[in-house]
């Protein structure tokens, strides 16, 4: 399909650069003293919001292809959605699906789990343990569980990761608890054989992404497929015994554990022969563990063995590089993102983050898709995150996102920049109010540089978030205080920053606007109508 933008009658956007910042995790809370970004110092921030081109948006639930309101926002899906211009059935919508229609049972990839898993190897199933529905949902592990019951599939172990971040920061036992409830009544009425086997802290054990510290995969390796790691009987007293240990620790941070039976033997260790199901929705803390299994040739660690395995991911976590091989569910199919027929216009851009959002301003902003589209017309610039606790160093990156984004913008070679400032997210994450506080502060600091260059190039600034995080920081329930260390429900702030506006556009009277309609005013303010199939600009030419 040949790609085209028609030009604006009225409206040719400026002379500079188009920049768009995304405050990732900043979001519009209650304005008390669970609002890391109500309670940071923020005079550029709080100057744009008192500007006329300002608006908020849905960055949650459906607005972003997510199955209901109560579902929150996360980056990938977010990035997704701004990218898209669309809204596309996302993540745990897609599995919903699949697993109450019946059509993930019915696929060649779930017939060889079983037809495996039958014929003499254990089926192995890992992911995040959680109701979070960020990267996973109890209810597609246990649908996952039932149905091997059912198939008589006899010998199957769980790999567990706490999670601590979609979810209450100690919440870990209350997915446990019923996961060995199911397993132990499987095993005791059917006589199979089904346990958990290992576990760990998703920041500790088996989810690092995009490269940022492969020892966290290492740590899961030993600990699933070799059985090495501090020995429990079960995962309820593995958990137990490190919060008594250490009552400060949260579930994301709890350490590798395995289980053994009464010869202390571990019970799960991954053999060849075997199977592997990696039941994340969510591809980019999947992709590591996946190339570590599927890999013939691989250095970011010494595996000591490389059991061959029937490898299976809940989704495909890659649609270029076609990681895994093998997956249970479609990914949704995003055709024609912003960027295609912005580089068929022949628009320069650049993308630029740190290495925890990088991903995010290029694979899920292209559709999924890994490398460029073009690159003799774009440019993607990585800054490696630090491998530290982010509450502990709260700027991160963001002093060196500015002074590259401002190093692009004078070079005079782009029309088109998108950036990312993890901050809000990353920090938020940790729960610690004064870090995300810090966070927010080091963002609008960078505002505060990039405003200036936006003026002397007689440019424009688009400034948004992907969905809330640091703007509530902790909930109170019954006069108790709990830390929050997830994605909020909140609405994200949309400001435009034009010096040169004098009236050509306004804010459009959209009902419930949301992320999507991020793309087409895009699209406007670079002097282009809109596409014809995007959701409708937030701006209006007059």
């Amino acid at each position: 399909m040949d790609l085209k933008l028609d030009k604006l009658p009225n409206f040719e956007g400026r002379r500079g650069p188009l920049l768009f910042v995304v405050m990732d995790g900043v979001g519009f809370g209650k304005q008390d003293e669970s609002d890391a970004v109500y309670l940071a110092n923020t005079p550029t921030l709080d100057k744009l919001l008192n500007t006329p081109l300002v608006t908020k948006l849905k960055a949650h639930g459906p607005a972003v292809g997510l199955p209901s309101e109560d579902d929150m926002g996360n980056s990938e899906v977010g990035h997704n959605a701004i990218g898209a211009g669309r809204i596309f059935a996302q993540g745990a919508k897609l599995v919903n699906h699949s697993i109450s229609a019946g059509e993930i049972f019915k696929t060649e990839n779930w017939a060889n789990v079983v037809k495996h898993g039958k014929n003499g190897g254990t089926v192995h199933l890992m992911g995040l343990l959680s109701d979070g529905n960020v990267h996973s949902h109890m209810n597609h592990i246990f649908a996952l569980v039932n149905e091997l019951a059912k198939e008589k599939v006899p010998k199957v172990r769980m790999h567990v990761l706490a999670d601590g971040r979609d979810v209450g920061e100690k919440s870990v036992l209350t997915y446990i608890n019923p996961t060995e409830e199911l397993l132990k009544k499987i095993s005791e009425e059917k006589g199979f054989d089904y346990k958990i086997a290992s576990g760990g802290g998703r920041m500790i054990t088996t989810m690092d992404r995009y490269d940022a510290d492969w020892s966290i995969v290492e740590r899961g390796w030993k600990a699933h497929v070799l059985g090495e790691g501090r020995h429990f009987k079960s995962a309820a007293e593995a958990i137990q015994t490190m919060y008594d240990e250490n009552p400060a620790i949260t579930d994301q941070y709890l350490e590798s554990f395995v289980i053994t039976d009464d010869s202390d033997k571990p019970v799960g260790t991954i053999e060849d022969g075997d199977v592997v199901i990696f039941w994340n929705f969510r591809g980019d803390r999947a992709i590591e563990i996946s190339k570590a299994f599927e890999a013939e040739n691989f250095d970011k660690f010494d595996r000591v063995k490389h059991p061959k395995v029937f490898y299976v991911g809940m989704m495909e976590y890659d649609g270029d590089l076609h990681i895994p091989s093998n997956y249970l569910v479609q990914p949704p199919e995003i055709d024609r993102p912003i960027n295609e027929y912005l580089c068929a216009e022949g628009v320069t851009s650049f993308a630029l983050s740190e290495t925890q959002k990088f991903g995010h301003m290029t694979y899920f902003w292209n559709g999924n898709r890994s490398g460029y589209i073009n690159k003799d017309l774009e440019k993607y610039i990585e800054i490696p995150s630090d491998r530290i606790e982010f509450d502990k160093a709260p700027r991160m990156k963001a002093d060196e996102i500015t002074d590259k984004t401002i190093e692009l913008l004078k070079s005079g070679k782009y029309k088109f920049g998108r950036i990312n400032y993890p901050n809000g997210d990353m920090v938020g994450h940790t729960g610690v109010v004064a870090a995300a506080i810090a966070a927010v502060e080091a963002v609008d600091q960078g505002l505060a540089k990039l405003l200036p260059v936006i003026d002397e190039l007689d440019g424009i600034a688009v400034i948004t978030a992907d969905h809330g995080n640091a703007d509530e920081m902790f909930t109170v329930k019954n006069g108790k205080k709990d830390v929050k260390t997830a994605h909020t429900l909140n609405p994200v702030p949309f400001i435009i920053y034009d010096p040169n506006y004098s009236g050509e556009y306004k804010m459009a009277d959209i009902k419930n606007p949301g992320l999507t309609n991020i793309t087409g005013t895009l699209i406007n303010l670079l002097g282009y109508k809109n596409v014809e199939d995007y959701d409708q600009s937030l701006i209006e030419i007059l």
